[in-house]
């Protein structure tokens, strides 16, 4: 999540949470939280076709933006209520996330074993919702701790 979403959500200016962040940097490594590159936010610019008229109405910096584990750590580093009740919110969501991910493993179970008890005749059916199910696979960059660094 961006920082200005984050922000918004915990009810505080962009630039306070900005400020919390670079104090305690240390509870915020590279897994955690990053800056987006120029090209990135220019991207994201381009996808928010209208823009605030007036003075100090964009953003003078590029954003950050935010991991799971780093939105768990901003609650630390704000502290306020409506800070720890969105935290919670956040952190169900990710959750239910993961529970739907792990359903939709499940479901592959269930189509294979379909799959082998009935005959060819449905074979169209079944690959049919394979095409569906499947979810492109590009390379990711990991997120998380890495021992190895």
């Amino acid at each position: 999540m961006l920082d200005g979403d984050l922000a918004e959500l915990y009810g505080v200016p962009t630039s306070r949470l900005n400020e919390q962040v670079t104090r305690n940097l240390d509870r915020f490594p590279g897994d955690f939280m990053f800056q987006l590159s120029r090209e990135e936010t220019l991207s994201l610019r381009s996808q928010n076709a209208i823009l605030k008229k007036g003075r100090g109405q964009h953003r003078k910096y590029v954003p950050r933006a935010y991991t799971e584990h780093g939105i768990l750590m901003l609650s630390s580093v704000l502290r306020n209520e409506r800070a720890v009740q969105v935290n919670i919110a956040i952190m169900r969501a990710f959750v239910r996330l993961r529970g739907l991910a792990a359903s939709h493993a499940g479901l592959t179970r269930k189509l294979s074993a379909l799959e082998k008890k009935y005959d060819a005749r449905f074979r169209v059916v079944f690959d049919a919702i394979r095409a569906l199910m499947e979810i492109e696979s590009k390379p990711r960059r990991r997120i998380g701790f890495n021992p190895d660094e």
